[in-house]
């Protein structure tokens, strides 16, 4: 009997959704957008099941962000289990200075700390507030944020994210930008 061939593999790899989920998942919450809008950018009534447009982002906001501020500075998020800083200390730093500074890190009686990866900093992005764009409990400045993710395509770059609004940039490595310390709760 003849074996299946790399052809029929990539067919099974490439059409057959299936999901992809990191060891460490856990549910985001809510992004705060809260408005549909048309292909022009224009808002509209948020469409029903079946009508053109509808599964927007605004139309599921089932898990509202779960923040409980500590009494040390740091901040739990009960959805994702991390604890951040509540805010930087006004210092800007190359990308291997942010992660040498996290990992170097004692704040609140811990030292487990490290540079958040790009998936964990956009959890704590409010995409329904700009200027700033975090989630309410925290602080930061006009600028971008660190993450530990490298860009992919180009080692010398490393992913992170723009405070007032919320968008994710590559950038240059040596650069100086602020950093945001995360930890796993135990």
């Amino acid at each position: 009997m003849k074996q299946p061939g790399l052809a029929l593999w990539m067919f099974v790899i490439v059409l057959v959704p299936v999901p992809v989920w990191s060891a460490n998942w856990r549910p985001l919450p809510d992004t705060g957008l809260a408005k549909c809008y048309d292909t022009t950018g224009t808002e509209i009534t948020c469409p029903a099941a079946g009508q053109p447009l509808y599964g927007q982002d605004a139309q599921y906001q089932e898990v509202p962000p779960a923040y409980e501020k500590n009494n040390n500075q740091t901040v739990l998020d009960q959805h994702t289990g991390l604890v951040w800083i509540e805010s930087d200390v006004d210092i800007q730093r190359t990308w291997q200075g942010a992660v040498s500074y996290c990992n170097e890190l004692v704040f609140a009686g811990q030292t487990d700390w490290r540079l958040p990866t790009k998936f964990e900093l956009e959890s704590i992005v409010d995409y329904g507030r700009s200027f700033p764009a975090l989630n309410k409990v925290f602080t930061c400045q006009h600028s971008f944020y660190w993450s530990a993710t490298p860009h992919l395509h180009n080692p010398s770059y490393a992913w992170s994210v723009f405070c007032p609004d919320g968008a994710d940039h590559w950038v240059d490595k040596t650069n100086n930008y602020y950093v945001r310390c995360v930890r796993d709760a135990e």
